[in-house]
């Protein structure tokens, strides 16, 4: 039987990519131009007021990053024509009708253009606006279906969720719909996106009525968020939007091909472009950042627990198989994409290799000092945790409190500060603490179904690699994961 070819598939192909300027987003455009550069088109959606805006913004947030550097030499002199003729800034955003696409020649031209749409916008903040998150995990989702609908030539469209759509679901977590199930029922009864939206209406125009700073309008909605996600089950904002975002399909996509994607915790790249490659602090990493400044003496997570992660140029790999492998697909596949299943790794091994890093390779503070790290203590539970920061901290701040009124408020700045900064601390934890404990396994059949697939019927398979069974993790994490993370985002900040 003779091989198909992936990058057979992309030659002359127009796509259209949303979240462009994110992590994932990114990663995918550069894969796509570097091995396949007779692509024919791709549009990046940005928001922008213009196309000048839009494609400055290209140029500066994804073009000029270090992660087209192989491309970029690859080209030489030509790499901005070449840029120039495969790549069109588009200025719009998933919240808006059309996409924000204003110019009707230009919509016109896109429909009648475009055969592949990944949708990657997305706001990844677990405590984000309410308002925002649903504009965009939600209500986004619902705009690039209708975009969809109008594109004439359109073979597929791949929606990238996250695997922690799940909740709070313990055990295996099978790649389908059953997590919402219990929603989806509800929702049956009435309109959720009609109900979710008049009650950020509601709230908003309660908050306007009040004179309320932006600043309060920000923490009013944040909760708000966490309110209304922990009312249906889900642990944080996030993760309810993007739910609702998949339900959003399941009730809107009508005879549209569309697949869904959901990534465990995505991490710097294994190989491509080059080894340790990532844009910003990753769930994981702000825990590496803190504890290797010396900042986190306790930490909370089950050393037994498994840690789902996978890097972002597997994750790539997986979308461009599933896109060739299921163009024009007549049923939605999801796909998890993860290594819990495949090449697990628990906490207490992650605890320990980066003790040992950084007891080799200390942080140096701004006084040019080695930070020097210790084991910490470890609370398996939110019970302990709580009972060790009641003793630790917040008695304390009730002693500065009674001191504080009794000298007349003369340590009222300490006071608000401390008070300030063990708020921030708890919320994060509260924030963090379901992906710390959790307690599920990602099923990854159909995943391993499009691995196998892909040996055996694409010639190209190999360059396109995403079997989590490769990794080793010492091996990542001590010599790509963390001197990239170091390199890439701590030390530019």
């Amino acid at each position: 039987m003779e091989l198909e070819s992936i990058l057979g598939y992309f030659r002359n192909k127009t796509i259209l990519v949303t979240g462009a300027t994110g992590f994932l987003g990114m990663v995918f455009v550069e894969k796509i131009l570097r091995v396949q550069p007779d692509v024919k088109k791709i549009y990046l959606l940005i928001r922008a007021t213009d196309t000048k805006a839009a494609t400055d913004r290209m140029h500066k947030e994804i073009i000029e990053k270090e992660l087209f550097s192989v491309l970029k030499e690859e080209w030489g002199t030509e790499f901005d024509s070449f840029i120039a003729n495969k790549v069109a800034a588009i200025p719009g955003d998933v919240v808006s009708e059309d996409l924000g696409v204003k110019e009707f020649k230009l919509r016109e031209e896109m429909c009648g253009e475009i055969e592949i749409i990944l949708n990657s916008a997305g706001t990844t903040n677990f405590d984000e606006r309410y308002d925002i998150a649903l504009s965009v995990n939600t209500f986004g989702v619902q705009h690039v279906l209708s975009m969809a609908k109008k594109c004439l030539k359109l073979d597929i469209l791949l929606h990238v969720s996250t695997a922690y759509v799940c909740g709070r679901k313990e055990g295996l977590i099978l790649e389908d719909s059953s997590c919402m199930d219990e929603m989806v029922k509800e929702t049956a009864k009435f309109d959720f996106k009609a109900l979710e939206k008049n009650l950020v209406e509601e709230k908003l125009k309660e908050l306007e009525a009040e004179n309320a700073t932006e600043e309060v309008i920000t923490t009013t909605m944040k909760d708000f968020g966490i309110e209304r996600s922990k009312s249906y089950g889900w642990p944080n904002t996030y993760v309810f939007t993007k739910a609702m975002g998949e339900i959003v399909i399941e009730h809107s996509k009508d005879n549209l091909p569309v697949l869904i994607l959901r990534p465990t915790v995505v991490t710097s790249t294994y190989k491509e472009p080059f080894p340790g490659w990532v844009q910003g602090f990753r769930t994981i990493d702000s825990v590496i950042a803190g504890y290797c400044k010396g900042k986190l003496t306790c930490l909370l997570f089950d050393p037994t627990s498994v840690f789902d992660m996978i890097p972002v140029d597997m994750v790539v790999n997986s979308i461009i198989i599933a896109l060739v492998a299921n163009a024009k697909c007549s049923s939605t596949i999801i796909y998890h994409v993860g290594t819990s299943s495949k090449n697990p790794i628990i906490f207490s091994r992650i605890h320990n290799f980066i003790f040992r890093y950084f007891t080799k390779d200390p942080w140096i503070n701004k006084d040019g000092m080695p930070v020097k790290v210790g084991k910490g203590t470890v609370f398996k539970n939110m019970t302990t945790f709580h009972m060790y920061m009641q003793f630790r901290f917040m008695l304390p701040l009730e002693g500065l409190k009674f001191v504080n009124q009794v000298f007349g408020h003369y340590f009222q700045d300490m006071y608000l500060n401390y008070n300030q900064k063990l708020k921030l601390a708890m919320r994060l934890v509260e924030l963090y603490e379901p992906y710390m404990l959790f307690k599920g396994i990602f099923d990854d059949s159909n995943t391993e179904k499009l691995r196998m697939m892909a040996r055996e019927s694409f010639v190209e398979a190999e360059s396109f690699g995403f079997d989590p069974r490769c990794i080793d993790w010492e091996d990542y994490i001590m010599k790509t994961h963390i001197p990239g993370l170091k390199k890439h985002v701590m030390m530019k900040r």
